[in-house]
């Protein structure tokens, strides 16, 4: 994780990865400057004008691009570059008066948002999140206090509004200091819901959050939603172990065999491959009803149940291993691999805190590499028996 920038003096910060901070001794930003550059934007309607200049409006409706650029993004497909330019959008017909919704530049951040404002008039600005979601981005510091107050500015929202409220994302919360924004910009965060969904009742409510808005929920969908990119991301490394297992698959006793290697390795990769989609697919989808409070446990339970499958399988059907030796290294790689995968879904769940990762990989990294090299060790072993 990236740590957050903390240089926040006044006239210039000159570090290398702060270099959009305007410095407040120099005269704000020509209007030209304030604008984002949108080109040929299909969900952009026209330019609203205003005081500093024109202004995008955009569509509340997605259209089949919108949807397609998120499943994309959904399977890792351009994940790093679905971004939206930072700056002011308008929404409908907004006056001085109306709202000012704050969001990441993850164009699929931005889109929950603005479908949720259909009917409204009002304003979204745009952060320089470096293209990662609200609650990451939060997190890392790249929607953070700084970076509210730098937009203010560029984009002169005080000269375009009138009011000195901004409606910020719940999930901004742990990067956003509001008195630190009040102080330094005049302007109020309120904080709106967890869900855009729940943005029209909250709105229609005169900015009021149920305890039903404030809650954190990581449902069935949410979870099943993030399984594409786990396994994509991962898919690299999978690959690569898979190609060693056929490779090394073909020794044994006497001369190398490739037709050992393909037989042996089809059933490696196969192996290989269920503790894979037991370690980042099942126990995402399973999660709140496998034991245990860690991820890497739960993966590993994951992992231990299609082991125990494949034994019960091996058990009524001798010859999916070639020897003993091999039985035990594949009890053993299984929940390995499958806590490891596991344990990584942390970082896109809704419970992870730093310090409690940190804590978890203390004691379930050692025991996974012991697993795995164990594992290995034996079936490499088991190669020569």
């Amino acid at each position: 994780m990236d740590e957050p920038n903390t240089n926040t003096s006044c006239c210039g910060d000159s570090s290398p990865d702060r270099s959009d901070v305007a410095p407040c001794c120099e005269q704000p930003p020509k209007v030209s400057d304030t604008r984002p550059a949108t080109g040929d934007v299909p969900w952009v309607e026209e330019m609203v004008s205003t005081v500093v200049g024109d202004v995008p409006r955009v569509a509340t409706t997605l259209r089949l691009d919108d949807r397609r650029g998120s499943w994309k993004a959904r399977w890792g497909i351009g994940r790093m570059h679905y971004t939206v330019a930072p700056g002011l959008y308008a929404v409908g017909n907004p006056t001085p008066e109306s709202l000012v919704f704050v969001s990441a530049n993850y164009k699929m951040s931005f889109d929950r948002l603005r479908s949720q404002l259909t009917g409204r008039d009002a304003w979204i600005m745009v952060l320089d999140t470096k293209g990662i979601n609200v609650w990451c981005a939060a997190g890392k510091g790249t929607f953070g206090t700084d970076e509210v107050v730098n937009r203010v500015s560029v984009t002169r929202l005080a000269d375009v509004v009138s009011h000195r409220t901004l409606v910020l994302p719940q999930l901004s919360a742990p990067g956003v200091s509001a008195h630190e924004v009040k102080r330094r910009t005049g302007l109020t965060v309120v904080y709106g819901p967890v869900r855009a969904e729940d943005l029209p009742a909250f709105l229609d409510a005169g900015m009021k959050a149920t305890p039903a808005m404030r809650r954190v929920r990581f449902p069935i969908h949410d979870r099943i939603a993030l399984i594409p990119v786990e396994l994509v991301m991962s898919a690299k490394y999978a690959i690569f172990i898979i190609a060693s297992f056929f490779l090394l698959a073909g020794l044994g006793p006497g001369v190398y065999s490739s037709a050992r290697a393909i037989a042996i390795g089809l059933r490696c990769a196969a192996l290989f491959l269920g503790a894979y989609i037991a370690g980042a697919a099942v126990t995402p989808a399973l999660l709140p009803w496998l034991p245990g409070r860690s991820f890497s446990s739960k993966g590993g339970w994951a992992g231990f149940a299609f082991a125990l499958v494949v034994g019960s399988y091996a058990w009524a059907r001798p010859g999916v291993f070639e020897n003993g030796l091999s039985a035990v290294a594949w009890f053993l790689m299984i929940p390995a691999v499958a806590s490891f995968l596991g344990m990584n879904f942390t970082g896109a769940s809704t419970y992870t805190s730093l310090s409690g990762v940190r804590r978890e990989m203390r004691v379930a990294v050692p025991l996974q590499i012991l697993g795995a090299v164990a594992g290995l060790g034996l079936w490499l072993a088991g190669r020569f028996v």
